[in-house]
């Protein structure tokens, strides 16, 4: 992999230093470049035309990483680097992607819309856009409408010229000249192919020193470097640029912010500035301030997002009024799903037509992945005695249907932690950047691809009259949808019984996978058991890698409106990674967390989570002691706890209406609950019940925070927390798991009796 990176860059430097800065290139010099190219690649000797081209890009490579080498005055760096900064030819850097993303997708309102979205955002960027360099699959297509729309620019572009095209952006090497065409294309392709998406993308030229110690002045001599750092730390300004609150070493915070990261730095200030409309001074290109727009009338049909009027209606099997990108997207869903027909799209005679590019499809990766020959035990435990063809799901619906009870089905909503303050402390060059991509891109990817072999099976579906489905026989099918997998996202729907098990073996895997490189490893330390609130006699893993993941998870019912859904499980994930912050500036703690949220009814919250949180879920009985009525986030070692916890109440057979009894309860104040807790369990009639849930419950969630108190405050934990104006002020909140083991409960325990056998009378109500 190393040796790898380090030709990959070379070449990218070394052509982009012999193209030099002109726009066109006579047949004999690109032959030599491709040559150069070739011989590189078999580590054979490059043509003497352009050899010390490739020399100098060999010695900026192996100037040492900035912690055996980094020059203290500019001097040093001048001396040291003399031929190298001589080299006066500078090199492109184009930075871009699709911008306001879910604005685009979320548009349409129905899962096979909305995957067609999606998989055309992946296609460009996985696919046309890698495709302008020559890398993946070959296009005629793509191909055809580079060379008609910027007709040099190709000859320009090779494989090795991409750093990394993962995660909705691509960074790319590029030959000075053809910054502004490259950036050009990013955008138009966007344009051309989606109609109505968003992107930007911005392009600057530096040179060759500058992407080993960041931006250096014309004259070297007038740059910004550590003395004068050393003696203006104080100033705000200085601070705010390269000060980062993990490191306490002022020497260190320069080295971190004088590499390749402050070059991408300033692109992605340029691509700030233009996504918010700005035209970037001294660039003439294209302004980007007016987004695509269709005209409407107020007497014509509109589609069914209401923004474009319709020009088609179809049955698909419901008739649909479409406009052009509304048409476009469910014509890629229907590829991304493999379907076959689609002569309502050729009937339309549209002159847009994707046939001849492939379109990227999660289902089928999924079936690539968990086939190879190392994972034959998870095909097997995922398939188990299926032997048909397994289709994908087209529906929410279907998904739902997979769940117990059915009806209900689960939005995950992943997004890696620590990812910023990593690239700002490890990754200095582009091969870095290059092999970060990659891993994350890969874990996340291989992550959720485990976890669903690892908890969900092929689903028996048989259609109903509401179904999409021509064919009402029987049909397998796989009960997820893969949205989006991109960088360090993930977005999944699955069926609600098996959501917070998947969510946690994507958290697990995502930091197995990464520490198992040997690249994100933490030095071994103990755990910090004040990080979890679940204790038992087990001790909780440390944190052994420096990345994780969070996750939001929503639990609705399958007719919930996907755009809703969709802003629910944003808030809880932004909950997740807040919680996930928290734990590690106080605990040390760089694992993964899980915020979770049931909502049976779409009127259940008005607002937004969190208020809805802070108005109905927290009280304030006494005056002294708060009550949360909620655990929420959990990290993920607490998460395997609360379903353990859920197991253990269904098999101590807790009649589900003293569940439901004890929650109603909770509000009424602490001792309350407590002695109605108490009553109910000691009320049961299985002994060994009854322990397992004193073990799973009592001792391993409710023990009290004084050591010398042996009792327990079940249902309740007690959490301190300090007062910062006053230290003498601190009060003690209660929070309780009741009421997400009550919400759990249908979709972990089976469904119990209405008779409560195990109980034998109501417990009377107490009054504080």
């Amino acid at each position: 992999m190393t040796n790898n990176s380090r030709t990959r860059t070379i070449i990218a430097l070394a052509w982009c230093l012999a193209w030099g800065e002109k726009h066109t290139m006579s047949q004999d010099e690109l032959s030599a470049l491709h040559q150069m190219r070739q011989a590189l690649q078999k580590g054979q000797g490059v043509p003497e035309s352009i050899k010390s081209f490739v020399q100098q890009a060999q010695q900026l490579y192996d100037i040492p990483i900035p912690k055996e080498y980094f020059p203290k005055t500019i001097k040093e760096l001048h001396n040291d680097n003399r031929e190298l900064w001589q080299q006066e030819t500078r090199i492109g850097l184009v930075y871009g992607g699709a911008t306001k993303i879910k604005q685009y997708v979320f548009e349409a309102s129905k899962l096979p819309d909305i995957r067609g979205a999606s998989a055309l955002l992946d296609r460009i960027n996985l696919v046309d856009l890698p495709a302008f360099f020559g890398d993946g699959r070959r296009s005629l297509s793509i191909e055809q409408w580079l060379d008609g729309n910027f007709p040099d620019l190709r000859k320009a572009l090779i494989p090795e010229l991409i750093i990394y095209s993962t995660g909705g952006s691509i960074l790319a090497f590029c030959p000075a000249a053809f910054i502004d065409d490259l950036a050009n294309a990013i955008e138009k392709r966007y344009t051309h192919e989606t109609l109505t998406a968003n992107s930007c993308a911005v392009g600057d030229t530096f040179k060759l020193l500058e992407f080993r110690f960041g931006l250096l002045q014309d004259n070297i001599e007038d740059t910004f470097w550590f003395n004068e750092y050393e003696n203006n730390q104080g100033n705000s300004i200085v601070q705010a640029y390269f000060d980062q609150s993990e490191v306490s070493d002022p020497f260190e915070r320069f080295q971190n912010r004088k590499n390749f990261n402050e070059l991408v730095g300033k692109l992605a200030n340029q691509f700030t500035q233009r996504r918010n409309g700005n035209n970037l001074p001294n660039i003439e290109r294209p302004s980007r301030c007016y987004p695509p727009i269709f005209e409407t009338h107020p007497y014509l049909q509109r589609d069914e997002s209401d923004r474009r009027s319709a020009i088609m209606r179809v049955e698909l099997p419901n008739s649909r009024f479409l406009s052009e990108p509304l048409a476009r997207k469910r014509l890629v869903g229907e590829f991304a799903k493999r379907e076959s027909s689609h002569a309502w799209y050729e009937n339309a005679n549209l002159e847009w037509n994707p046939l001849d590019i492939w379109i990227p499809s999660w289902v089928n990766k999924f079936e690539e992945f968990i086939n190879e020959e190392d994972n034959q035990q998870l095909a097997s435990r995922y398939y188990g005695d299926v032997n048909k063809e397994v289709k994908e799901a087209r529906s929410l619906r279907e998904i739902a249907s997979a769940s117990n009870p059915s009806g209900f089905v689960a939005y995950i909503y992943a997004d890696g932690n620590n990812m910023g303050g990593y690239i700002r402390q490890e990754i200095k060059t582009p091969q870095d950047y290059r092999l970060f991509s990659e891993d994350i891109f890969t874990a996340t990817e291989e992550s959720v691809y485990k976890a669903l072999a690892q908890y969900l099976h092929p689903y028996q579906y048989t259609p109903d009259a509401k179904s999409s489905r021509t064919n009402k026989e029987p049909v397998w099918i796989h009960p997820f949808e893969i949205i989006t997998i991109g960088g360090d996202d993930v977005l999944l729907v699955v069926p609600a019984n098996k959501a917070l098990e998947i969510s946690k073996a994507i958290g697990d895997e995502f930091e197995e996978h990464l520490w198992r490189t040997g690249r994100y490893s933490l030095e071994p330390t103990a755990p910090n058991l004040l990080a979890h609130r679940y204790t038992t006699g087990n001790i909780p893993p440390s944190s052994k890698c420096l990345l994780s993941m969070s996750t939001g998870v929503l639990i609705t019912a399958q007719d919930t409106p996907i755009y809703y859904a969709d802003k629910l499980v944003s808030q809880l994930l932004k909950s997740a990674k807040k919680y996930a912050k928290e734990l590690k500036k106080d605990h040390k703690y760089y694992g993964g967390t899980v915020d979770f949220l049931v909502m049976k009814a779409v009127t259940m919250i008005s607002s937004n989570i969190n208020e809805f949180r802070e108005q109905g879920l927290i009280k304030n009985k006494d005056g002294e002691s708060k009550l949360k009525l909620y655990a929420s986030p959990y990290t993920l070692y607490e998460l395997g706890g609360l379903l353990e916890t859920a197991k253990a109440f269904k098999q101590a057979e807790f009649p589900r209406s003293q569940l439901y009894q004890i929650r109603s309860l909770l509000e009424r104040g602490k001792r309350t609950a407590i002695l109605n807790y108490r009553y109910f369990r000691i009320r049961l009639t299985n002994e060994a019940a009854k322990q397992e849930l004193k073990k799973q419950f009592e001792s391993a969630w409710c023990q009290p925070k004084e050591l010398s108190n042996n009792g327990n405050l079940a249902p309740w934990m007690s959490l301190q927390e300090t007062d910062l104006q006053d230290a003498n002020n601190s009060k003690m909140t209660y929070e309780t798991i009741w009421r997400e083991l009550v919400d759990l409960y249908p979709f972990i325990a089976e469904e119990a009796d209405n008779t409560d056998e195990s109980i034998q009378s109501t417990a009377p109500e107490v009054r504080q």
